[in-house]
């Protein structure tokens, strides 16, 4: 399953509305860095996938921004730990 992502710049988090219900990636940008501070999924929606997507649309986004990344939530460390690509991001 693909969702829509919108980046909520002015909010500094990205979020996805599935379900009725919200989905979100929060974070703290100082300078060029970007700082993870938060990964939720209701558990109701938990098992499809939907954080992994929001977090590799935020490390996307850093990317395409030339911003470095603090992952400080557990989600965004371990998905940064599985995959490598996204090493060359962190600050």
């Amino acid at each position: 399953m693909t969702i829509a992502i919108d980046h909520q710049h002015d909010r500094q988090r990205f979020v996805a509305e599935i379900e009725g219900q919200e989905c979100v990636l929060e974070y703290r940008l100082s300078g060029n860095t970007m700082t993870i501070t938060h990964t939720g999924v209701p558990a109701s929606l938990g098992g499809r996938g939907i954080a992994s997507q929001l977090t590799r649309f935020a490390l996307d986004a850093a990317r395409s921004e030339g911003w470095k990344v603090i992952p400080a939530c557990s989600y965004a460390i371990g998905y940064i730990e599985k995959h490598p690509e996204y090493q060359d991001l962190l600050a």
